[in-house]
């Protein structure tokens, strides 16, 4: 006999011992999970895009799970108030983060001192809802049709003299907006605001003729004419806007943004949890109504398994850090 052999096969038996209660623990927990109701932390204010988003899916999420899923919205410095709280959450299921390309990628790259780490601090469940951000001007100080027609009225004037608009420091219309000016070797001035109206309004009246927003903020004032829609930001026109040319297209080559919408939990969050959200969210993610509704914000529905949002965390917080490094962006 092999007594070294003879010690492999004990300690194998003795494992698949152990494994039995774990695996039965795990699958009883995925059984009665959720038990009560579910918080989903939301990084921003009510109204916004990503709130938009996260309060289509929450009802269905009741409905399909049986349990509350409770939107707390916890707004401030860009979201990373939100994102600690759902950090420093017990990884029990019962609270979520509905995150977004700022407070769980850009702010990873602009904030130096983060108290937590955005790519191990959280369990990634699923990319949820994805979309362009579109390049607007005022029709008025602007008149132009295409990219490089605006590229070239702002170098006919000198560096700095027209602004551009953004949500605040550390914005997806902040970084976009330097993006633009980097990759077109233009010179404007940031003017953060506080809000998707006021943006609205610098726009209209001049103030701050340029902005790169998400979709759903722009169109109605594209739609009034009080905007111009000049390009996209994906790398491959919209569907719904077939006539809109891409930066990428347009002569910046490479130039991509998205806007995203994604759902996390604290590390160390149960497997059995992940797997059922995910679930759920792609069977709601086929739903008529869901796909319209996100249609007409401006995004598409992907739904995702972990691991595709996991990389698109990886790209975002790689472009961004190199992008803020270059341009000396700090959010602090």
């Amino acid at each position: 006999m092999n007594p070294i052999l003879d010690r492999r096969r004990m300690l194998s038996a003795a494992m698949s011992v152990g494994a039995a209660p774990l695996f039965a623990t795990f699958s009883a927990f995925a059984e009665t999970w959720p038990a009560r109701t579910v918080r989903v932390v939301e990084p921003g204010a009510p109204g916004g895009g990503n709130d938009t988003t996260l309060r289509l899916f929450a009802p269905h999420l009741e409905r399909v799970l049986g349990r509350q899923f409770l939107v707390e919205n916890r707004p401030g410095a860009g979201g990373r108030l939100g994102v600690e709280v759902a950090v420093r959450s017990a990884p029990d299921g019962y609270t979520l983060l509905f995150g977004n390309a700022g407070s769980n990628g850009i702010n990873g790259a602009i904030y130096r001192n983060l108290p937590y780490d955005l790519e191990t601090d959280l369990t990634p469940i699923s990319l949820l809802v994805t979309g362009p951000n579109a390049l607007v001007v005022n029709p008025r100080i602007f008149p132009v049709n295409h990219v490089a027609g605006l590229i070239a009225a702002i170098k006919a004037k000198p560096p700095g003299y027209y602004n551009y608009a953004s949500g605040g420091i550390g914005s997806s219309a902040h970084l976009s907006a330097e993006l633009f000016k980097q990759m077109a070797g233009v010179r404007l001035e940031h003017i953060p605001y506080k809000s998707a109206a006021a943006v609205g309004q610098a726009v209209i009246t001049g103030d701050a003729p340029l902005f790169i927003g998400n979709l759903i903020n722009v169109m109605p004032f594209v739609g009034r004419g009080e905007m111009k829609l000049v390009a996209v930001t994906s790398m491959t026109r919209w569907p719904d806007l077939p006539d809109i040319p891409t930066l990428d297209e347009s002569g910046l080559r490479g130039f991509e943004t998205i806007a995203w919408n994604a759902m996390f939990g604290p590390k160390g969050l149960p497997t059995a949890v992940v797997e059922r959200l995910v679930s759920e969210m792609q069977r709601i993610g086929q739903l008529p109504e869901v796909v319209s509704r996100v249609k007409a914000i401006g995004g598409q529905i992907v739904c995702s398994p972990p691991e595709v949002l996991a990389a698109r965390v990886r790209s975002d917080l790689a472009k961004w850090r190199d992008l803020a490094l270059r341009g000396n962006i700090r959010a602090e």
